[in-house]
């Protein structure tokens, strides 16, 4: 048990010379492009899954609509609300089905986000540690930050508008 903890002890040590280092590093301005790239590419992935869900609600036949979506979900969990609302075992499935989707957005944004800190190609862990290290020690750096995430998704939209108009 000694030597389990003395372990766990050495690795947290290594870690965190190793992300001091990291902290060290100057962030360039690659680096700082790179993370606003991932920060908005999972902005645009919940916005996408946020729309998913919105058309699973409004477009479901079983539930019919928004209006009785909200009227089970105020009743969801009671069961005498959910007889006074007149709740079939078809809507409490197809309810159901919306609210495990609901519920596995959290999870799927998590896994997606990673996917892309973690390819090299697309950030990196060393540049992922790096760039939020130095945001968090240097406000100046987190100002930077945000201001290019806003710039990429303004000329995203401008971009996306564009297209629609074009379309």
């Amino acid at each position: 048990m000694k030597k389990l903890l003395l372990f766990g002890a050495l690795f947290a040590f290594v870690g965190l010379t190793t992300f001091a280092q990291e902290a060290e590093e100057a962030v360039t301005d690659e680096d700082l492009q790179k993370y606003a790239n991932v920060e908005v590419m999972t902005s645009n992935y919940v916005d996408e899954k946020t729309e998913e869900l919105r058309n699973m609600i409004l477009n479901n036949e079983v539930i019919d609509g928004g209006a009785r979506y909200n009227e089970i979900k105020a009743a969801w969990g009671d069961e005498a609300k959910m007889a006074e609302a007149n709740v079939t075992e078809e809507e409490k499935a197809a309810f159901q089905a919306v609210q495990d989707f609901q519920d596995s957005l959290q999870d799927s944004v998590k896994e997606y986000k990673t996917e892309l800190i973690m390819d090299d190609e697309i950030l990196g862990a060393g540049t992922y540690n790096k760039v939020l290290a130095a945001t968090k020690s240097d406000p100046a750096v987190k100002e930077k930050l945000d201001k290019m995430i806003e710039e990429m998704k303004a000329a995203q939209a401008a971009e996306d508008g564009a297209e629609e108009t074009d379309g």
